[in-house]
């Protein structure tokens, strides 16, 4: 591939970039001390069960923050952060539970193995893992609601594609809702830009954990699953064409689904901004969990 090719390519994917707030160092920097500060809030304020372990691995561990008033019935609300497969973790992903919890839901916050540590299979067994756990625990709630950011989005897409007979138990989980923020759902042009570095993803990898190739197994799996898939306003022109594209795959199989571009954000506003309670998305997550 011609070096300018390469890139255009690592500027299409990389969002950070297209900010309208400001520079690339400063709008990443900016979303983790958001992130960092309203976690630290939620930490401080809610009951929290913090570092459980949902499997053998090291790295299988989420945070788990809870309503004042808790009831067995409460909506479960998974959040699977971004960070390119390669940065952040749970421990800055609690940033959305006190509004979230307010209206009564459960926030569960995922853990996974980052690369170089994990590998694109490690880590989409992971959070499928993850959810099913849940599941499990909280057999009495109404419904889990996934939601993943950039590469969580598209780890929470291979939720929906899961083939829950693999998986733990066997048991399909009542996932109700998927709040799909910024996500990448054909991973195969990452391959050839510098987020691959640490990834170290081979083609069949790729098109083995592309949401885009397995939106079948979504509706199959999860028929009344209701899927929103969001954007922001200035989140790159790859991104917003993925998001698109893969509303328009699950419309196609029939599935409830709409396709959200949230205007002056960026690809960081988009999500963080869960920690506000007047927040479109927020109202939008808030109004999903209560009407099940």
């Amino acid at each position: 591939m011609a070096a300018t090719e390469k890139e255009d390519l690592d500027f299409q994917y990389s969002p950070s970039r297209w900010s309208h707030r400001m520079e690339a160092d400063a709008a990443i920097q900016d979303h983790v001390h958001v992130m960092q500060n309203e976690t630290d809030k939620a930490r401080a304020q809610l009951q929290c069960e913090l570092n459980v372990q949902f499997g053998d691995r090291e790295g299988d561990k989420l945070d788990i923050y809870k309503p004042e008033h808790y009831s067995s019935d409460a909506p479960i609300f998974v959040y699977i952060h971004g960070g390119y497969w390669q940065f952040l973790s749970k421990d800055l992903s609690g940033y959305m539970a006190i509004p979230l919890t307010a209206a009564g839901a459960v926030v569960a916050a995922v853990d996974y193995d980052i690369a170089p540590k994990g590998t694109m299979d490690v880590m989409v067994d992971q959070v499928r893992r993850a959810v099913s756990f849940l599941s499990e625990k909280f057999p009495m709630s109404r419904g889990l609601y996934i939601c993943g950011h950039s590469a969580g989005g598209h780890l929470g897409a291979m939720v929906l594609s899961s083939d829950w007979s693999k998986v733990r138990d066997g048991q399909v989980p009542d996932i109700k809702g998927a709040f799909l923020v910024s996500g990448v759902y054909d991973v195969t042009p990452i391959i050839k830009t510098y987020v691959n570095e640490p990834l170290k993803m081979t083609e069949d990898d790729a098109l083995r954990n592309s949401p885009c190739l397995l939106s079948t197994a979504v509706a199959r799996n999860h028929p009344n699953c209701m899927v929103v898939i969001v954007f922001g306003e200035h989140d790159p022109p790859e991104f917003r064409r993925q998001s698109k594209e893969y509303f328009e795959l699950l419309k196609g199989h029939g599935m409830e689904v709409s396709c959200v571009d949230i205007p002056d954000t960026d690809h960081f506003t988009v999500v963080h901004n869960l920690a506000e309670e007047q927040y479109q998305l927020t109202k939008m997550v808030i109004e999903e969990m209560s009407s099940s």
